[in-house]
Formats: C-alpha cells, sequence, structure tokens
C-alpha cells in the first residue's frame, strides 16, 4: 500500500494552470506519490484562514504525511520558505509567514527546517521569483513525501520559537459570559465558527437544550443580539432558524438551519470579530 502523501493548500483557484503545474512538478520527482487537495479556495493573502485549514486538517492525515501550504503575500521577499515537523509527525511546507501559526499551538512543532530558495528548488527554475509554489514548495515537499531522508538532509535548522505566529485570541469566562472571537466560516454553509471550546460551554453551565444569548461586536458596534437554542445539531431547528452547536473541532459554531448565517446578517470573522455567549436564566 503506497504510504506517500502528498496534500496541497494554496490561494491560487483552479481557473488557470498554476495548481496542475504543481501537480506536474510533484509526480515527476515523486511518481508514486498521492496527491490529495485541502483547498485551493483561500481567499487570497489570507495567512490566518490558511493557517486555520491546516489545523482543521493535518491531524487528520497519518504521520509522514506532507502539506505544502501556499499563501504567499511576500513571494520574493526576505521571508523564509520553512518546512515544519508536527509532534504528530506530519510535515507542512509553506512561507513562514504566519501559516504555521494555529498547528504550533494546537499540535504543536517537533522540529523546522529552512529551504534554502537558491539551491533547494525544482531545476532550471532559478530565474523564476513569483512562484515558489511550484519551483520551491511543492518540489520540496514531493521530495519529503518520496524519501523522509530528505528532510534531515536539509542543512538549517532553525528554533521553533522563532517561526511567525499570527495573533490567536484566548476565549474566556467572566462573570458567567463567555468572550470569544469568531475564527472563520464553513465557508459552503456560512455558519460561523468561533474559538469557543466544548469545555468553556459547559463550564458556563450550558447543556444542550439551553437557551442562550449571542451577543456580536465589530470595532465596539453591536451587529447581532439574539436568543437562540444550543442544540446538537442544525436539525434540532426549524429551517431558517438559528442554532448554537458544537463543530467538528469541538468548538462553538452558530448557524442558520439550511441558511448562511454570515451573509444573512453581514458577519465576518478574525479577532476583530468579538462574541458573547451566556446561558439565559431561567432555561
Amino acid at each position: 500500500m503506497n504510504n506517500k502523501h502528498l496534500v496541497l493548500q494554496t490561494d491560487f483557484g483552479l481557473v488557470d494552470g498554476a495548481v496542475s503545474a504543481m501537480l506536474g512538478v510533484a509526480y515527476t520527482v515523486a511518481p508514486e506519490v498521492t496527491i490529495s487537495n485541502l483547498t485551493h479556495e483561500i481567499e487570497p493573502y489570507n495567512i490566518n484562514d490558511a493557517s486555520y485549514r491546516l489545523l482543521q486538517t493535518v491531524a487528520y492525515w497519518p504521520a509522514k504525511t506532507v502539506f505544502v501550504s501556499v499563501v504567499d503575500p511576500g513571494v520574493g521577499s526576505s521571508r523564509r520558505s520553512v518546512v515544519a515537523k508536527t509532534t504528530a509527525g506530519q510535515y507542512i511546507v509553506t512561507p513562514d509567514n504566519g501559516s504555521l501559526s494555529h498547528v504550533a499551538k494546537f499540535v504543536g512543532l517537533e522540529s523546522v527546517k529552512e529551504i534554502n530558495e537558491e539551491v533547494d528548488r525544482l531545476p532550471h527554475s532559478e530565474k523564476s521569483h513569483t512562484f515558489h509554489g511550484r519551483d520551491v514548495y511543492v518540489y520540496n515537499g514531493a521530495m519529503i513525501a518520496d524519501n523522509e531522508s530528505y528532510y534531515d538532509n536539509l542543512s538549517k535548522e532553525v528554533s521553533v520559537d522563532s517561526v511567525k505566529t499570527l495573533e490567536i485570541t484566548e476565549p474566556e469566562l467572566r462573570d458567567g459570559v463567555i468572550h470569544g472571537v469568531i475564527d472563520i466560516l464553513d465557508v459552503r454553509f456560512g455558519s460561523l465558527w468561533t474559538n469557543i471550546p466544548l469545555e468553556l460551554v459547559e463550564e458556563a453551565g450550558i447543556q444542550t437544550g439551553d437557551k442562550i444569548s449571542v451577543q456580536i461586536y465589530h470595532d465596539d458596534i453591536k451587529k447581532y443580539d439574539n436568543q437562540l437554542l444550543f442544540g446538537h445539531s442544525f436539525a434540532d431547528v426549524a429551517v431558517g432558524e438559528t442554532v448554537g452547536y458544537i463543530n467538528s473541532l469541538i468548538r462553538l459554531g452558530i448557524a442558520i438551519n439550511q441558511q448562511n448565517f454570515s451573509q444573512t446578517y453581514n458577519i465576518g470573522t478574525g479577532n476583530d470579530w468579538l462574541i458573547q455567549i451566556k446561558k439565559v436564566k431561567g432555561e
């Protein structure tokens, strides 16, 4: 059974040949590798979303799987190119621009090697400076997927602590109110995924079937204020009604059954989208 896995993530989309070129390089370098796509629909330049999608996915792949994540607004600049090995044994090849933030915090990094962009790259690509996804990242990713010792032979190990990380806000419970942020969307369906873990929901005394108060703020302006059911899933409420639930990352989500919450209420994501949750008294 082939256990050489390469998983690709970019903000390139599929409207041109960029992703196909990356696939071609990978198959040329490692003909026996199995290539899968995490997503190529990251919002252009959105490093935070790239970081979160890696967290959403990496832990479900076996050790030795190699991820290539290319959301690289600084391509051609002085930012480093790196390979990180997680504490669970997967590898992530990526620009060192914050895309390792969530994996570093919630999974852990065992070691990190810097890629020499002048040497460790697709042969004869030295004159190209704007497509490192093809020339640097997928090339190195395929080399590691084909033979794990390639990682060991990368000459420059760097400190795990030196990896660039984005700010990740911690949720907290104060006076019965959970304060968190909206990390990201369940994109296709528009549900909100918060940074509030199930443990904090339980600590606030909220149980399945309770009514919860939900307030959402952006730049100190209240954007949403409602009471809704905290249920198991979307089907606990009628079509068009709102519900709180625990998502696949065991964190609080907010949704409208069979409708798009984000579009309906014009709600965004990031550390400046604050959410407050509390149990409705008497429920």
